[in-house]
């Protein structure tokens, strides 16, 4: 196995996870967002732990562990994927799985729940359209909220034409709903992350 200490330093940190203590939360998520921690979780299991657990046998090897920065930059690296394991571990034990395109009761589906696609005009007149998913789900470039985010709790319940108020910790502004629907959410699959030990790697690639 040949390896290189810039190289590896190179390679992106995992995510630090917040740390979550004490009896588990709900986490509402939709299909595909669960789907996705799970893919992640067995990404990490089955190819990146065994490979970084391999380049920490090899650096062991190449002398004083103190001052060996392949073993330390390996076994930090296996810790911070632990880390990871448990907390996807502790949220996909935690989910409750909302579809957003599945039938609801007329009331609740004219009104803004978790899962709904929702059109709406803010004070300048300018309209937006946000989806209010799960706190893993969130991609501003695709309108993805949490639920649990100002936003998402101003509309929360409201039904087409209601006015709510958004009260952020940099504003308060009235928001207009114009359009509320339950429709499937576009999330972005999970991939594995560039540059992680379990890719191919070629020897002599810069």
């Amino acid at each position: 196995m040949v390896c290189a200490s810039e190289a590896m330093r190179a390679k992106r940190p995992l995510r630090e996870p917040v740390r979550d203590k004490g009896p588990l939360e709900k986490n509402y998520i939709t299909p595909a967002g669960l789907q996705r921690l799970k893919d992640e979780k067995a990404f990490l299991l089955t190819k990146e732990r065994p490979a970084v657990t391999a380049v920490v046998a090899w650096a062991a090897g190449n002398g004083d562990r103190s001052e060996n920065a392949d073993y330390q930059y390996s076994k930090r690296r296996l810790r911070q994927i632990d880390s990871r394991i448990r907390f996807l571990t502790r949220r996909i034990d935690a989910a409750v799985v909302v579809d957003p395109a599945a039938p609801r009761p007329p009331a609740a589906a004219t009104r803004v729940f978790f899962g709904a696609t929702v059109t709406y005009r803010d004070a300048s007149g300018a309209e937006h359209v946000v989806r209010i998913v799960g706190v893993d789900e969130v991609d501003a470039d695709r309108g993805c909220i949490s639920w649990r985010s100002p936003l998402a709790r101003a509309l929360m319940k409201a039904a087409v034409g209601d006015r709510v108020v958004l009260r952020a910790p940099t504003k308060t502004e009235e928001l207009e709903v114009l359009e509320i629907e339950y429709v499937p959410i576009p999330i972005e699959p999970f991939r594995e992350p560039p540059g992680a030990e379990a890719s191919p790697v070629r020897v002599g690639t810069p």
